[in-house]
Order: structure tokens, then sequence, then C-alpha cells
């Protein structure tokens, strides 16, 4: 364990070097709520609730979500493992005394680890600046379900991003598949819409799979919306990344067969 608290710490301290980085991922947190102010103010305008949402409820949810999506960085770790695959650079981590899976999880640990807090402050600015009627439960138990979502949600991401990465070992490009599954994933997670607005038939069937769960649903349970799915929340979210582990570990193990070890 403590091999990997020292790569995520290695991490966040070499993110103090990319200042023009940390700055786009404010800017894009602010300007992401900024565009849910404007396009919302103008619907309630006409109209109290909107699908059980007033318009603080439905700007808190904006912030909320805004906060969890940018916390999620393993996109990049995805491509990491590709890029690496694609130039033969993947062996030194074959070498490497620890699991590949978990070193890459300690490295994007470690990059979230360090943009939460200017992540939390760009909501903060949003809500103090702009006097946002924040909504927010006070309920202890909501806000620990809410937390363990959050952290099962960032793990499953991570194990789906690292999944495309190693289909670097069989594919010459991998970000067809990257393309696809970034713009699925703001949809079905509820980053651009909130799903309460969808069908009511479109959001059960969202409810069997593990992307309703993170993002979207801690974002409402922290709003005080949908309690009673905490609970069943955690248990298939956790099910799902016991399942992912189980599909990343005989992916590796049957594709790693096909790696020479030299660039192409």
């Amino acid at each position: 364990m403590r091999k990997y608290i020292e790569t995520a710490k290695v991490l966040f301290k070499a993110q103090l070097v990319y200042h023009f980085d940390i700055l786009l991922t404010v800017v894009f947190t602010i300007s992401k709520i900024l565009l849910a102010h404007v396009l919302w103010g103008a619907i309630f305008e006409n109209q109290d609730t909107v699908s059980g949402f007033t318009y603080p409820s439905m700007l808190s949810y904006y912030i909320i979500s805004s906060f969890i999506t940018q916390l999620d960085q393993s996109a990049g770790t995805g491509g990491q493992i590709a890029a690496e695959i694609r130039s033969g650079r993947f062996s030194k981590y074959i070498v490497k005394p620890m699991s590949i899976f978990w070193y890459f999880t300690a490295q994007t640990a470690g990059v979230s680890a360090f943009l939460l807090s200017f992540n939390l402050l760009a909501a903060l600015a949003w809500i103090f600046i702009f006097r946002v009627d924040f909504t927010i439960t006070v309920d202890i138990a909501v806000i620990l379900s809410a937390l363990i979502l959050i952290l099962l949600g960032l793990l499953f991401m991570m194990q789906m991003n690292y999944y495309i990465g190693i289909l670097a070992f069989k594919f010459l490009d991998t970000s067809v598949f990257s393309m696809i599954k970034d713009n699925v994933v703001r949809f079905v997670t509820g980053s651009l819409i909130p799903l309460a607005l969808l069908p009511a038939g479109i959001v059960e069937i969202m409810r069997l799979f593990p992307f309703y769960y993170v993002s979207y649903l801690p974002s409402m349970l922290l709003i005080g919306k949908n309690e009673s799915e905490a609970l069943a929340g955690i248990i298939i979210l956790a099910c799902w990344n016991a399942a992912f582990g189980i599909l990343n570990a005989a992916t590796y193990k049957n594709l790693k067969m096909k790696y020479d070890g030299v660039g192409i």
C-alpha cells in the first residue's frame, strides 16, 4: 500500500509544474456552471419547477455534478497507457514490483487529489460571487453514502479507461473507443442534463448500468433527492466494479501475450 501512496504523492507534486492545466480545469468547471445558469435561468423564468427541480436546486445539481466530473482524471491515464504500449515503453511497468492497474490508479488519484482543492474553490467562488442559493442535504448518512458512491464511481471510470488503454495491445488506434466513450458518458452520467428530465422508462433502464451512479445519483443525494436509492446504488456500483476488475484481469492476461516490447 505504501508504494501506491508514494506514487500518488509523486503525481500530486508533479502537477505543480502544469499551471496552465490547472487554470483550464478551473475555467472549464466555472464555464459549465455558467452555461447552466444562462440556460436554466431562461427556462425557469416562466415556471417554478422542472421535473421536481427548483432553480436553486438545479444550479446546485450542476455545481456538484461538475465538481464530481472534474475529479475523474482517468481518461488521460487511459490515453497514457495506450501511448506507452504503442511506443514500446510499457515494458517499464511490467517490471515494476506492483500491480499495473493499481499503479496507474495511484497516479490518477494523485492528479485528482491535487485538482480537488481547485475544483472546490471554483465551485465555492460560483456560490458566493454569484450568490447562488445553494441546496445541500444535512443528513450525515446520505452524505456518507454519496461519498462512497463518488469513490466507487471514480474507481469504475478508472477501470473502464484502463480497459480501453490496454486494448492498444491489439488495436493500433484506440482513440475511436475513447471518443465514443467520452460522448456517451457525458450524457448517461447526467453531466449534460439531470437524468430526471428523461422519460421514466429510460431512467429505469439506466439504473441497471453503472453510469447512473457515477455522478448523477451522488449529486442528487447531496441536494436531498433520491435518498432511497443510496444503498442499492452502492451495491450495484460495487458489483460493476468487481465485474470490470475480472474483465480487466482476463483481458490483460490474454492481450499482453501480443506485446513484444518495441514501438510501432
